[in-house]
């Protein structure tokens, strides 16, 4: 039987990256539907569930993107509210590819870091990425700094990831001033993971870090996040820190959306969230 990939777009049109990703992950056929809704959504759904038999129903899954990770979720939400018993497919969410490149940035600073031991700063840490890159490190047991320009939003996104991680270790504070300079002078990880072309740091300004390890900056649109940083590195050493880039990022992020991807064909009850991917990510190796 074949393999049938539906993949729900929030956006107008969906998205042609993630259409190949499914096509290289080898998916038999792929159904693609843009403008999702929760509103819209639950017959696209009802079309998956009740075309195969319970014992087949694991060669359908569903995919949600598109650019608004909100919709996204929201979109989720909707699904898992129709499916009921044993009628329901496995799905993943990966709007604006916020799970699987923050499962690949968190995945590269493990390589060179004890996570448990680690204190880290989250720059963007409100936004798609930013916020579930924190989690996952939350959930492997650093304590982490959640920054953004809004001190409100930060500790917004905290109380966010509290709910999903038991006994998180989180602090919020914002992306400018005394306090994140601060919290850059104690940490061993910095993850930049803010809007495009905003520049956090320099490369004097993190490199003067001393207790530093690892960089990570996500945007490859100039300016980059952490100056001095190139979209190619991938655990390169500038003044003794090990950095990665976003392409430097990008080629494992690839192959954990396409193992996740294939992962969704295993059974008709799995759920792809964060958690879920950065456990694909780590068995990746």
């Amino acid at each position: 039987m074949k393999t049938i990939l539906i993949q729900l777009d929030t956006d107008p049109q969906p998205s042609s990256f993630d259409r190949v990703v499914a096509v290289d992950a080898g998916v038999d056929e792929l159904f693609s539907y843009g403008g999702v809704t929760p509103e819209n959504v639950e017959p696209l759904v009802h079309g998956a569930m009740f075309t195969r038999g319970p014992a087949d129903l694991k060669n359908t899954a569903l995919f949600i993107g598109g650019s608004n990770v909100a919709a996204g979720e929201a979109v989720l939400e909707k699904v898992l509210r129709t499916f009921f018993g044993p009628m329901r497919v496995s799905v993943m969410m990966d709007s604006n590819g916020s799970n699987t490149t923050a499962a690949a940035a968190v995945l590269a600073a493990s390589k060179h870091l004890d996570l448990a031991a680690t204190e880290a700063l989250v720059l963007g840490g409100t936004g798609p990425v930013g916020l579930r890159a924190a989690q996952i490190l939350a959930s492997q047991g650093a304590e982490v700094h959640v920054a953004s320009r809004s001190l409100e939003r930060a500790e917004q996104a905290c109380a966010t990831i509290v709910r999903n991680v038991e006994g998180a270790k989180l602090t919020a504070c914002t992306s400018e001033g005394d306090g994140l300079q601060e919290a850059l002078g104690r940490v061993q990880l910095v993850i930049a993971a803010g809007a495009a072309g905003v520049q956090f740091f320099d490369a004097d300004g993190w490199q003067a870090a001393d207790s530093l390890k690892v960089a990570i900056d996500l945007n490859a649109v100039p300016p980059v996040g952490l100056g001095g940083i190139e979209v190619t590195d991938k655990g390169v050493e500038h003044a003794g820190v090990t950095c990665y880039g976003a392409i430097g990022v990008g080629g494992t992020k690839m192959k954990v959306h396409r193992a996740a991807i294939a992962k969704l064909f295993e059974s008709n009850s799995l759920v792809l969230d964060t958690a879920a991917i950065y456990e694909i990510a780590t068995s990746l190796g």
